[in-house]
This record gives C-alpha cells, sequence and structure tokens, in this order.
C-alpha cells in the first residue's frame, strides 16, 4: 500500500491555497480533518502520497505557502515530522 503524508497548517486560509495550488501542479491530494495527534492552528489538512514529497516541498517553498509541517504516520499510529 502507498504511503500517504499529511500537511498540516495554522489557517484555513493557508490549507485552501495549498490545495489551489497543488491541484494546479497536479498532486493527487485530499483534503482532510487535521488528525488529532497533530497540534495545528487548522482543522484541516492535506494528504498526499509519499512520491509527490519533492513537488509538495516544492510548491510550499516556491509560494511560501505557511505550514505547521508535514507529517508521516509510523507503525504506532504516531505522527513523525519530516524535516523541510
Amino acid at each position: 500500500m502507498e504511503e500517504w503524508l499529511v500537511m498540516a497548517f495554522d489557517s484555513t486560509q493557508q490549507a485552501l491555497r495549498a490545495e489551489m495550488l497543488l491541484e494546479y501542479a497536479e498532486v493527487e491530494i485530499d483534503l482532510c480533518p487535521t488528525p488529532k495527534e497533530i497540534t495545528a492552528g487548522c482543522a484541516l489538512s492535506i494528504q498526499f502520497p509519499q512520491q509527490f514529497l519533492a513537488t509538495v516541498k516544492d510548491v510550499v517553498a516556491r509560494e511560501q505557502v505557511e505550514i505547521r509541517g508535514i507529517y508521516i504516520r509510523s507503525e504506532t499510529g504516531e505522527y513523525d515530522s519530516i524535516s523541510l
């Protein structure tokens, strides 16, 4: 099964902006509720397949999207931060 990552935000505005930019970049995404294990100021997160990580990082940096972080779910169910 393909590993999906979660990108969390501190504002809904940034989440919706990221959604638009990533769709434009043709990244497969899913808008979802922020997992309760991730502390963020916004209830919306974006999930995407791990294969798109480089593209997502590029879009976030280039467009200066403010994010809380990108996380991967560990085998224990916890979310570990991925360094940007």
